[in-house]
């Protein structure tokens, strides 16, 4: 696992900030929160795109597996939420997810490709912070966010495989807009903690 977080350090233009880990450790409820509207959030996105690029055999084979995890990982949090009677409830949305789909460009294959870019970061970005976190957690959330690294990280390549793909081979141009955007979105302050958001003001 340590050459797989390697990669994501240096694949991400920066590490998640320390100050967001005090608010994470803060906000405990609010972290499995938000973290099991990420999970869910990415099956349906998973799911999404297999609907919309049906003739897309391996992204196919890739997004089914992906949205299965995903769904058993919502699961997951939801147990250890209610061992710990924290109650499932809406959040409003981080500006991190929409901040990055801004730049997506509207007509395929461009769409395709971008929306592609957009999950590895995402899936990266939660891996690097998973990793960050555990050594500041108790033991039950240490262990289950560790247990999570693989499956991450394995769903950032993934997605970077499959934008390649799509785009005929490198996507390096694509992916440095996206990485600049991200950058800001990870580091500028935040009003309200979210599992992607930035450190609170």
């Amino acid at each position: 696992m340590t050459d797989a977080l390697q990669e994501i350090h240096d694949f991400l233009p920066c590490r998640t900030p320390h100050r967001w880990i005090e608010n994470a450790l803060d906000h405990q409820d609010l972290m499995l929160i938000d973290h099991a509207h990420c999970e869910k959030k990415a099956a349906s996105t998973a799911l999404s795109l297999m609907y919309r690029y049906v003739d897309n055999t391996e992204l196919l084979n890739k997004m089914s597996r992906l949205a299965r995890e995903e769904l058993r990982h919502f699961e997951q949090v939801l147990a250890i939420m209610n061992k710990r009677g924290v109650r499932y409830d809406h959040l409003t949305p981080a500006r991190y997810a929409a901040g990055l789909r801004q730049q997506v460009r509207t007509d395929d294959p461009g769409r395709l490709v971008d929306v592609l870019i957009v999950g590895a970061i995402i899936e990266a970005r939660s891996c690097e912070r998973f990793a960050a976190l555990a050594p500041h957690l108790d033991e039950t959330l240490a262990d289950f966010y560790t247990s999570l690294l693989k499956s991450e990280a394995r769903h950032y390549q993934d997605y970077l495989k499959l934008a390649q793909q799509a785009n005929g081979g490198p996507v390096d141009e694509r992916l440095a807009v996206f990485l600049e955007a991200e950058r800001a979105l990870v580091e500028q302050p935040d009003t309200e903690f979210r599992f992607h958001s930035g450190p609170l003001l």
